[in-house]
């Protein structure tokens, strides 16, 4: 046996999505980073030995324009070009390479960490040391660092370490929680095991083994969606154990799953309810996917009220999106519906405060372990709202090794630099403006080769009947006066549209009536009906238009989308069973679904012109659409060579790195396995082909260029500081837009 020690800055217990963006943030603020995994592969429950999608505060595409950036982004775009059709293999590799990638980071794979130095009373911690055992390998290493996070998930370093916490249900009036139960109990959400199948190309036979369970004698059948096709996280229900200790009755709960999977395959195989012939088990799972145990108190604990008010905390610092999603405890066997679903009109903040811990001072947590209610839980668990949680606390672990000071410190003294920092990473933090006093671009004037002022989509392609109230998402930027819809009539009718504002800049559904506008339309098809549609709201943001229902009248759409534009239905049918899922349909993003629309938007003329696009756009410290889309476009690409987004200077400046992100269409639903299959392996909005030129002794010279790019974000490094006036970033070609797009610029000296 080999005896280690390795001392970093920071030590990253757990390497699922939570662990991996923690290290990566950390090490690209320039700190030393051991990332210890006890797996021989990266990102934890989506990983290929588990396999469960990596969901979000998309929910699935229920949440507009709220896909993550930052690392989580990078990843999801990384993923969708290198692996379109969700290869749980190709995954693993898209996580192992970003974090190869990383030369701050010291991996340690098929490392157990099962010791804990600790210091300090039980109201001031401090932890010393972890020590792992890496299998295999017959080593014994030591961990010591400044920082620690723990992003195992059950949380066994800060238990080991004497950190606050709590395990189950608290009760309703604990924190005023309508979700909650009366009495609080030891009660978590179950683990799940998967399963692959295919098509073998001819009959295959299945004698299952003497341990699978006869789910005929179970409510299974009754109560949950069964159907020969499906595989992977359609069978997200298949879990078990709530009512058990989920780590200390594992092994008991592996066994019952396992009993359960190899049963259900007999009951697809062997029942002739099903046409299975020929399917075959390609993978079964044998590590329980774990949904809840510990949870750390921190400064503050996140609950089910947060989350409903969309509350907007001083401290937020990442967001989610999915609903409040609790299961039975009984899992499957349940005759309830495997899980219940309350939702917020639009993404929720996360606070700071909640990443570390209460007792232990140099402790944070990220991940499913972090300082929030069993019901808040239901929501923060999920894995991409876990990884830009990490990415938080990663960077907050950076700036307190940097700064020799706690969390709590960097909290109360450092908070707008936390803030910052994670912005400039193009971590979004939704509603925050980029306020970088070192940004050259900020007090740059902007101007461009084109710009998009004329709002419309013009391109019939297809209609859509308005047998139910269709919404019209626009930018009022900075106001309307006037829109023409195209209008099918099988008869004279009335054609009825309310202007509703949406509240808050986050959200996406309808909130408080501005105004109504209708007019008479006669029978005939392709007609252009003017609206007296008039809003000039007090600040640009986006207007959400109600075409009410006439059968009489059809709609035209359009197969080319437009930024900043959204069509809606109201009461589109979801494809879930009720048995299986229970979404309470009453709430506003589950009325409004864009399911039927995506990058299908409504023909319509806005009549007013919009600064929504305008060049300043791309220097307004937003980062992601808020209240707006936040991004300069040109007009179309195709009238000219190439478009031009240009910053001037009154003085000459010293420019040594330019930031640039392009638009990577953050309402795209993208996933990393299979729940779904997005069509292009590059989002069409991203600038392919791109110079960045600078000014100088009266001549444009390229200074940094981008060619076949995928990407979001591009930090150019100039080999040598570059004295100019001006600055400007050519764009040649996109991936498939008509338009070139830029979200925002960063320059720096």
């Amino acid at each position: 046996m080999r005896n280690e020690v390795v001392a970093t800055d920071i030590t990253v217990i757990g390497g699922g999505l939570a662990g991996v963006c923690a290290a990566i943030a950390a090490a690209r603020l320039g700190r030393t980073v051991s990332l210890v995994q006890n797996r021989p592969v990266l990102g934890g429950n989506s990983s290929s030995e588990v396999r469960v999608w990596v969901c979000g505060a998309t929910a699935h595409g229920t949440h507009r324009y709220a896909r993550e950036t930052g690392i989580m982004g990078e990843l999801f775009v990384e993923n969708q070009y290198r692996n379109m059709d969700g290869n749980p293999y190709f995954w693993d590799l898209v996580v192992m390479e970003k974090v190869r990638a990383e030369s701050n980071i010291r991996l340690f794979l098929n490392t157990d960490v099962h010791e804990v130095e600790a210091d300090g009373d039980e109201a001031d911690r401090t932890i010393r040391s972890v020590t792992g055992w890496m299998m295999g390998s017959e080593r014994k290493i030591r961990f010591e660092s400044e920082v620690f996070l723990d992003c195992s998930g059950d949380g066994l370093v800060g238990f080991l370490a004497g950190a606050k916490y709590r395990v189950g249900r608290e009760s309703k009036d604990e924190y005023n929680e309508e979700w909650a139960p009366d009495v609080a109990d030891d009660i978590t959400l179950g683990s799940t095991l998967l399963f692959y199948t295919k098509d073998a190309g001819r009959p295959v036979q299945y004698i299952p083994p003497s341990f699978a369970k006869d789910i005929t004698q179970t409510t299974i059948p009754m109560k949950r969606v069964i159907r020969s096709g499906d595989n992977g996280c359609a069978y997200w229900w298949i879990e078990w154990g709530g009512e058990l200790d989920t780590v200390h009755d594992n092994e008991l709960i592996r066994d019952e799953l396992w009993s359960a999977i190899y049963g259900i395959w007999d009951y697809i195989k062997n029942s002739g309810k099903f046409d299975a012939d020929n399917m075959t088990l390609e993978w079964v799972g044998s590590i329980p996917g774990k949904r809840e145990y510990r949870r750390f108190i921190g400064d503050y604990v996140l609950n089910q009220n947060d989350i409903l008010a969309q509350r907007e905390f001083e401290d937020r610092i990442a967001f989610g999106g999915w609903s409040i999603d609790l299961h039975p405890p009984q899992g499957m066997y349940s005759t309830e519906s495997g899980s219940k679903h309350l939702h917020m009109d639009g993404i929720y903040h996360i606070p700071f405060r909640s990443l570390y811990s209460a007792n232990v001072n140099n402790l944070l947590m990220a991940g499913r372990d972090i300082s929030a209610s069993h019901v808040a839980f239901g929501t923060t668990r999920v894995m991409a709202t876990c990884a830009v949680i990490g990415e938080a606390a990663g960077t907050g672990a950076a700036l307190c090794a940097e700064k020799g000071i706690t969390p709590r410190e960097l909290h109360n003294n450092h908070l707008s630099e936390l803030q910052q920092t994670m912005l400039k990473q193009d971590a979004s933090i939704i509603g925050l403006r980029n306020k970088d006093a070192a940004d050259l671009a900020l007090r740059a004037n902007v101007n461009a080769s084109s710009t998009l002022t004329r709002l419309a989509v013009e391109n019939p392609v297809d209609t859509y009947s308005l047998k139910s109230d269709i919404g019209l998402l626009i930018p009022a930027d900075p106001d309307i006066d006037g829109i023409e819809l195209l209008v099918d009539a099988a008869d004279a009718a009335t054609l009825k549209v309310e202007l509703w504002n949406t509240g808050r800049g986050e959200n996406y559904v309808p909130h408080t009536l501005q105004m109504v506008a209708s007019t008479q339309v006669g029978k005939g098809d392709k007609q252009w009906v003017k609206l007296d549609l008039q809003w000039k709201p007090d600040a640009p943001q986006n207007a959400f238009l109600i075409i009410k229902a006439d059968e009489h009248l059809s709609l035209h759409l359009s197969h080319q989308p437009q930024t900043g534009v959204l069509t809606f239905l109201n009461g589109a049918k979801r494809a879930v069973s009720s048995d299986l899922e229970n979404h309470q349909s009453s709430q506003p993003v589950i009325q409004w679904s864009m399911n039927p629309f995506v990058r299908k938007p409504l023909c319509f003329r806005l009549l007013s012109r919009t600064n929504a696009f305008a060049p300043e756009r791309a220097v307004d410290g937003y980062a992601r659409p808020f209240a707006g889309p936040h991004l300069w476009s040109s007009a179309a690409l195709g009238e000219a060579s190439s478009e031009w987004l240009e910053l001037s200077w009154e003085n000459q400046v010293n420019v040594r790195s330019v930031h640039i992100t392009f638009n990577d269409d953050v309402n795209e639903d993208l996933i990393n396995l299979h729940h779904h299959r997005t069509p292009f392996a590059i989002m069409p909005e991203l600038i392919q082909n791109y110079t960045v030129e600078a000014y100088a002794n009266g001549e444009w010279t390229a200074v940094a260029e981008g060619q076949n790019n995928h990407k979001r974000k591009h930090i150019h490094t100039l080999h040598a500081a570059v004295t100019t006036e001006k600055l400007r970033i050519v764009a040649y070609s996109t991936n498939g837009s008509q338009r070139a797009e830029i979200v925002e610029v960063r320059v720096y000296e």
